[in-house]
């Protein structure tokens, strides 16, 4: 429809839907025969009633076998055409859905690649938005499209043969009238367009929003926060009920726009067509067909016009999503990239830089060797660079510049899949999955048997309060951990790693939430499961690496001491000043 103005760039995005309708060509065929078909048997019906409406045009003149021939005929074509219009809207609901379900699947499965530094940036509610309700808005969209453009069209082309066939003339006062409904069409995609595009990026910061006051509820209730939470909240769903409104508003004149053109034709057909009726030049039943043919011809442009709207918001949302399946992804296994076995552990970072932003640098020129088996402690004030070496040895992050390798190859050389498998982590945040317990200790091994599993909780010393649980080990939780403690989830964190028991270790503040008996419980366990193993222990509490083979002491993105617990302490440098500062804070 030439009328269907976008704005810049969604011919791109028209070209991507495209690409996806491909893959179900055959059913985009399927689809538009059936179309055809139905339209064509629709098409005919009023031929049927003309015909049999000319059977019984006079007294006398009755035809009771020929109006009984007709009626019959009529009834076997609105039967066939009925199954027809059913069976295209089930290829229809078939064809969008498996669309949906690609796209959908395809922006989840780049969500899983897409850099830490992309996530860090965006709200997770607005990407959780983007990925389930604008895709959703995108099926619904093509849905209405595949239903009613193939036979609106064919409607209005089959439509125009049958008229001609009839009267030329009348059929030509007909089109004359068509471009109001043209204007129509155009006067609302040009508007709703933008509004479509500005209600589903409120709808995502709603969603952001209420994802981060559930998800931080106690931190909102303890900071008193919550007035300016429902304030936060008025505002921004203020401004998507305006977009809502305004958009409802320009689709919602479509309907009665498109019903007067529709008026205005059907008067235009009536007033000529009974003029030449009453000339003699058309019978009643012609008449009467042209009429139900003018009726039929204006409908599909109400319609269409319907379409365009919905069109309009499915675009919209599918740009939203092509957005993060268009996000730039580093591309983590290079060409030649392999799997690396039987890790021993040696580690060497070589002139490593690395910033999160240009304009602030963080880690410089660090250099680094590790030797198997080795118990690394990583230790230093708040943003000395911790975290971001664990983030760099992972691979959550690349160096700007410098190297990383593991048993002697390049880090980028190993398959990225393959290099995490030999890591085990257990961070100072936990975190949980919806289901069994079961299923969250074994969530690196989901093959693991129950007894493996009960290995893994007793070690973790998480086995005495699973035990007491309703249902043991098949206890279902939530994604939080619902009742569980702090601590609690912690061991369960604590177990999942013990399960695996990768050739590398990283702890980060593993034991913060545990209470000091566990703790000192824990430490042990750990103590066994790190012998052989390389292991990088973060450590905000100095006391708990004291038996580290080397600690680390950062500081500004730099290594500034390097040694055993003794030898640190006999410098009297930053290391001591830190250790004693907590020494005395603690006494």
């Amino acid at each position: 429809m030439r009328s269907l103005k976008l704005r810049p760039g969604s011919g791109r995005v028209i070209r991507r839907i495209l690409a996806h309708i491909k893959p179900y060509r055959m059913l985009v065929v399927a689809s538009f025969l059936l179309a055809l078909l139905s339209v064509a048997l629709t098409l005919f019906i009023p031929v049927l009633i003309g015909q049999a409406v000319d059977e019984i045009a006079g007294p006398g003149n009755v035809d009771l076998e020929g109006l009984i021939s007709k009626v019959s005929l009529l009834g076997a074509c609105a039967l066939i055409s009925g199954y027809a219009q059913w069976l295209m809207n089930h290829i229809n609901n078939k064809l969008t859905y498996r669309m949906a379900e690609d796209l959908r699947v395809e922006a989840f499965n780049k969500m899983e690649v897409l850099p830490f530094s992309y996530l860090d940036q965006r709200p997770q509610g607005d990407i959780v938005n983007r990925i389930i309700s604008d895709t959703d808005q995108f099926s619904d969209g093509i849905l209405m499209g595949f239903t009613q453009f193939f036979s609106g069209v064919i409607t209005i082309v089959g439509t125009l043969l049958f008229m001609l066939s009839i009267d030329p003339l009348i059929t030509l006062a007909v089109v004359v009238l068509t471009p109001l409904s043209f204007f129509v069409a155009g006067f609302v995609s040009k508007r709703s367009y933008k509004l479509f595009y500005k209600r589903s990026e409120a709808a995502g910061r709603l969603s952001a929003l209420s994802n981060e006051m559930i998800d931080k509820v106690r931190l909102v209730q303890s900071f008193g926060y919550e007035e300016e939470a429902k304030k936060r909240f008025r505002e921004i769903n203020g401004e998507l009920e305006k977009y809502y409104r305004d958009a409802t508003f320009y689709s919602s004149i479509t309907n009665p726009c498109t019903r007067f053109v529709n008026a205005v034709v059907y008067a235009a057909v009536g007033v000529s067509g009974a003029m030449v009726a009453m000339n003699g030049l058309m019978t009643v039943g012609n008449l009467t067909s042209f009429l139900s043919y003018a009726s039929q011809y204006a409908k599909p442009f109400n319609e269409i016009s319907g379409v365009v709207t919905e069109l309009q918001n499915a675009i919209a949302s599918a740009e939203r999503v092509f957005e993060i399946i268009d996000a730039e992804a580093p591309v983590y296994d290079r060409e030649g990239a392999s799997e690396i076995q039987d890790v021993k552990g040696e580690v060497d970072l070589s002139k490593v830089a690395f910033s999160y932003t240009e304009d602030v640098p963080l880690i410089e020129d660090l250099n680094l060797h590790v030797r198997p088996g080795q118990r690394v402690a990583i230790v230093g004030p708040t943003g000395a660079g911790k975290s971001t070496l664990i983030n760099l040895l992972m691979r959550f992050y690349e160096p700007n510049s410098g190297s990383i390798s593991l048993d002697g190859r390049d880090s980028r050389d190993i398959l990225i899949k393959s290099l995490r498998e030999n890591f085990g982590m257990v961070l100072q945040e936990t975190w949980l999955k919806s289901g069994t317990v079961r299923d969250n200790i074994a969530y690196g091994d989901p093959d693991a048997s129950d007894e493996d599993v009960r290995r893994a909780a007793h070690e973790a010393y998480a086995d005495s309060f699973i035990e007491k649980m309703k249902d043991g080990y098949d206890t279902v939780i939530s994604e939080d951990g619902g009742s569980l403690s702090q601590g609690q989830k912690q061991l369960l964190c604590i177990a999942r790693v013990m399960l695996k028991l990768p050739p590398m270790l990283i702890l980060d503040e593993a034991t913060s939430s545990i209470d000091t008996m566990t703790e000192q419980r824990v430490q042990k366990a750990f103590a066994k499961m790190m012998e052989g193993r390389t292991s990088f222990i973060v450590a905000h509490r100095l006391s708990t690496i004291r038996e580290a083979d080397v600690i680390l002491v950062m500081k500004d993105g730099h290594i500034i001491e390097q040694g055993s617990h003794e030898e640190l302490m006999a410098k009297h440098g930053f290391y001591h000043d830190l250790y004693m500062s907590q020494f005395e804070t603690s006494g």
